[in-house]
Parts: C-alpha cells; structure tokens; sequence
C-alpha cells in the first residue's frame, strides 16, 4: 500500500455477544465513535453471538478465518475488538490476522493519552497504560514491536514497552511517586477551598454530554469543546456568578463511558475526587441520544463505585434543541439547550433554585449601623425579598447551613 502524506488507519470492529451481555449495539456504536475520535476511518464490523469467548482467538476459527479474508481485501491496518482480550487472545489474533489487533481499552487508552493536557493527566494516562500492558510483556509476536505506531500505541512510547516486566514495575512505581506529590499539592488546594464559605458545584455525566458547554455557558470563559468522546480529561474549576455578588465554584471532570477501564477509574481517582467534594453535582445527560438512560445507569454505577450518591443531585438534560418525544428518567431534573441564546440566563436560574432547596431560609433586621456588613453577606447568600420598615432595612434569602454563622453579625 502507498505511503500518502495523511494516512487514515483504515480499521475492522470485531464484537462478540453472550447470552448475559448488555447493551451490546450501544457498545458497538460507541467502539466505532471511540475509533473515530483516534483518528481511524472505520471499514466495517463484525458481530457474532456465543455462549463464552473462544479462549484462543476470542472468536470461532470459521469466523476468524471470515475476518481474515476481510482485512486482506479492505486492506485494514488495525482491528479493534470491543471486550477486554487475554494476552493470549491478543497475540494469537494478531498472528492470525497478521495485522494489529487492539481491544476497546487500549482504545480508550490510546485517546486518553492523545488528549491529556496537564502534566497530571499524562501521568495518570501514562500509569494507566503501564498497568494494562504489563501482564501483556510476553516477549512474542506483534504485540512487543509496534514499530508502526498509530492507534492503540500513543502514550508510553515503544522503547518502554520492549523492557522487561522489573523496569515497568519500577516506571509504575516512579509515576504513583510522582501523583501523590501531585495529589498532595492538589489536596491542599482542595482543604483551602473545602474550608471557604463559596458553594461549590461540580459538573459529571456521560462522554460527550455537553459538560464544557454548560462550563463555557455559565463562565464565559473557553474550556475545550467538541463533538467526540472524551474531549475534556483534566478537572478544571473556576468562579462563576450567580446573581448580584453570589460567586461559587463550577468543577469540570472527566466524562465516563460504559465498561471504562478499571485502570483509568483508579488512575483517575484523583481526577474525580474533585467532583466528590462539591455541595451539589449536576448530572448532565445528552437528552437528544436515544441510550441516555443506559449512560445514566453508566454514569450511577460509578458514582456509587466513588462513593459518591450522598452528594445532593440535580440533573440537566441537555441539548433539548435534538430532542424530540422526551421523558425524563430521574429527577429534580431541568431541561435545557445550552447553546441557546438565553441559556446563561437559564441555567444560573436552574441552579438558584436547587441551591434554595438545600439552603436554610432566613429573614433578618439590618439597622443602618450595620448596613456595611450586608455586601459580604450577598457573596454567601441568595437574596430574596428586601423592604423598609421605618429605618430598618428586612431582609430575607436563604443561605448554607455552614455559613448561617454569618446572620449572627446582624442578631442584637
């Protein structure tokens, strides 16, 4: 094949289907938005039912020999299966195909690699992958001399991968090293701000579900934006206001996907313990995708792995504009567009009104010689209705149970 000056991995999805599997069309669906967004062009797939995966080539030898036929006449470089592979599988595949095979986690991998930003976040993709290739140094076929790179080979980087198991025990050792000072530094800016009276938010949900947006929405401040899995891979926070002086803290994470790899989740941590120290996580759902309930199931079942269904919730379905025929699976829910005009305008109301459910009510009495002390009780509080009786100003809103502190200023 002739070497064009943008060569396209012209990729083959391979899955298989057990009695027990779930969503399996979905998982499918997402495998070929996950090759595209590594920069593959997809040739076709494959799908084949079975009782349990070959334990040699994951897939029957009638069908493999099928694939093989494929892959030499669409002359693909790549195939990519859905399920985790065995070392084993692995290699015989590729030695069966003569082409390189990857599964879906490497995948993931390989796209979390091409879009960490932040030295932390390569860390963590780095470690990540380490950890998946080690039980896989088996010292043969095409699996140890990726000299071709493309998908499923960023990260690492091939010297890495050819040494020995003691050396990448010794890089994973060196990476965890090197994330707890990370984490460290991280967790007293996490203190910091866990000890401050500013309300915080963090933002979590499906892939691809419009987090950004919604962050760039309310903040008016770009954060990377696009239409493909995995865009934003570092937290992020910044201050937002709310209304007259309300400013609080609006926390971006990483967005989750079905059978996300155990490695990533726990390379992660860290990541998304940001979103475990909020007052409140908005779940954000695509409304316009037909599987939203199985993201939310997805996004549900690692929150809890997190630890995190406690936290207070309140789901936004976004891009109402795509939808069409909606019902909503979980409440309290709003349901926006947040690319519509008056969506700022929107969304700030939206997260208001939760905020009073969680808040306490107040109403106090301001004398004129206390008057200087309601401006910083408007950057903690919601302020609702305000009126003269006489010389005294009566104030009401409502306001966190950890700064009500803050009305004893105005009691006599």
């Amino acid at each position: 094949m002739i070497e064009t000056e943008k060569k396209i991995e012209r990729v083959f999805l391979v899955g298989v289907e057990l009695p027990d599997t779930e969503n399996f069309d979905l998982s499918m669906e997402e495998l070929q938005s996950l090759a595209k967004t590594a920069g593959a062009e997809v040739v076709g797939s494959y799908s084949q039912k079975r009782e349990k995966y070959d334990s040699k080539t994951f897939v029957g030898s009638g069908k493999l020999e099928e694939i093989r036929q494929m892959v030499d006449a669409e002359e693909i470089s790549t195939v990519i299966v859905n399920n985790r592979l065995t070392p084993r599988q692995n290699v015989n595949l590729e030695e069966s195909l003569g082409v390189k095979v990857i599964d879906r986690m490497q995948l993931i991998l390989d796209i979390f690699a091409m879009r960490a930003r932040s030295h932390e976040g390569k860390l963590q993709v780095h470690l990540a992958q380490l950890k998946y290739l080690l039980p896989r140094l088996v010292g043969q076929g095409i699996m140890l001399s990726r000299q071709a790179g493309g998908i499923g080979s960023r990260g690492p980087g091939e010297s890495q991968l050819e040494l020995n198991r003691r050396s990448v025990r010794n890089q994973i050792h060196d990476i965890e090293r090197q994330l707890k000072a990370v984490e460290k530094n991280r967790a007293t800016v996490r203190e910091k701000r866990l000890e401050s009276s500013i309300f915080k938010i963090g933002l979590i949900g499906y892939t691809n579900a419009g987090k950004s947006t919604i962050m760039n929405c309310l903040t008016s401040k770009s954060q990377y934006e696009a239409d493909e899995l995995f865009a934003t891979l570092d937290a992020t926070t910044k201050n937002i206001n709310l209304s007259g002086q309300l400013n609080v803290t609006l926390t971006d994470t990483v967005g989750f996907i079905q059978d996300l790899p155990t490695e990533l989740v726990s390379s992660f941590k860290s990541t998304l313990e940001e979103s475990k120290n909020v007052d409140l996580l908005v779940h954000v759902i695509d409304a316009s995708d037909p599987h939203h309930e199985e993201h939310e199931k997805t996004v549900l079942d690692i929150m809890k792995e997190l630890d995190m269904l406690d936290i207070p919730r309140l789901t936004l379905y976004n891009k109402a504009d795509k939808a069409e025929h909606f019902t909503p699976t979980l409440t309290p829910y709003s349901l926006i567009s947040a690319k519509a005009v008056n969506s700022r305008a929107l969304l700030q109301q939206v997260l208001l009104e939760r905020m009073k459910e969680l808040f306490l009510p107040f109403t106090i009495k301001v004398a004129p010689a206390k008057a200087y002390k309601i401006h910083d009780l408007e950057k903690v509080a919601i302020m609702g209705n305000r009126e003269y009786i006489d010389d005294i100003e009566v104030i009401s809103g409502w306001i966190a149970e950890k700064n009500k502190w803050k009305l004893e200023e105005f009691y006599d």
